[in-house]
């Protein structure tokens, strides 16, 4: 029997880890690891490996080198065979570390971004092998897919 390809599911917290969470029936048949920023949010992926990350922001872009000091072991131990995430920005590091390792990444924008795509998700597009929007008109102007949305 084959061993699963390892995936790495990555979200901040609140709704963004909501719209992960939703999505963990796409994930059938993968070795699933997960990433988000608090502790407490085990308790929803019970068996499942899980790691934390602080927060970082483009309000807060010292945060960023501690967060690539926490992606950078996880990425070497996990050594997914693929990424997604629904955002936010703490989770670029994620991505940016994957391009180098040659792992491909899935970015989902958040669903709150019905008018543009966030701030994390225009970088994000430029690192990821895939960015999506949840909103049609969203991807139209961007110039991304839209594949439907996390509900």
């Amino acid at each position: 029997m084959a061993r699963k390809k390892r995936l790495l599911a990555l979200a901040s917290g609140g709704g963004h880890w909501i719209e992960l969470l939703r999505l963990r029936p796409a994930f059938e048949g993968w070795d699933v690891a997960y990433v988000s920023m608090f502790e407490n949010y085990t308790s929803a992926i019970p068996g499942a490996r899980y790691y934390t990350v602080p927060d970082a922001s483009r309000f807060d872009k010292l945060a960023f080198p501690k967060v690539l000091a926490k992606a950078l072991p996880i990425m070497l131990k996990e050594r997914p065979h693929a990424i997604v995430t629904t955002g936010s920005a703490p989770m670029l590091a994620f991505l940016l570390i994957a391009r180098l390792m040659g792992t491909k990444t899935l970015w989902i924008d958040s669903i709150a971004q019905a008018e543009e795509l966030s701030s994390s998700g225009k970088i994000a597009r430029k690192l990821a092998s895939k960015a999506v929007a949840q909103w049609p008109e969203v991807a139209q102007a961007e110039g991304i897919d839209c594949w439907g949305a996390v509900l």
